[in-house]
């Protein structure tokens, strides 16, 4: 059966739907999902871009990862919450923001990356696979072991 997911932002002008599981679900302690996300961590549901339509127009801002990739961060430009990201070096995939889902149990997150950035008081479950940085190859290489 094909999973649907439904979120979008604090004031209702940016709206997604996405069909299908997902790729993978994981948090990141990077510097750059912490301050994107205003918390200790963000959490990214990695999706087919084709997988995933969204209704609404999205202010980006791209920035450069650790690996030298460049990652755009989509947000609504009314309200300012966080939809989703795409990576260039990820073509074709996109990754909604847990915390954007209408009904954030729909996900349960499989691993923790940048696990050493990670603020003392943002606890995760210890039972995750968890990463001290990005895994060589990526998250999806991480999921693939």
């Amino acid at each position: 059966m094909t999973k649907s997911m439904t979120g979008g932002c604090l004031c209702g002008a940016v709206t997604y739907a996405a069909q299908g599981e997902p790729i993978f679900v994981g948090h990141c302690h990077c510097v750059h999902c912490r301050k994107a996300s205003g918390t200790g961590h963000g959490t990214h549901i990695a999706m087919p871009e084709n997988d995933v339509s969204v209704t609404g127009e999205v202010k980006s801002y791209a920035h450069p990862a650790d690996s030298g990739n460049k990652v755009a961060r989509s947000f609504c430009p009314e309200c300012g919450c966080a939809i989703y990201s795409k990576n260039s070096g990820m073509p074709g995939m996109i990754f909604l923001r847990a915390s954007s889902l209408d009904d954030p149990d729909q996900v349960t997150p499989q691993m923790i990356v940048y696990a050493s950035r990670a603020p003392k008081w943002d606890v995760m479950d210890a039972s995750l696979t968890s990463f001290p940085e990005m895994p060589e190859g990526g998250a999806q290489a991480a999921m693939d072991r």
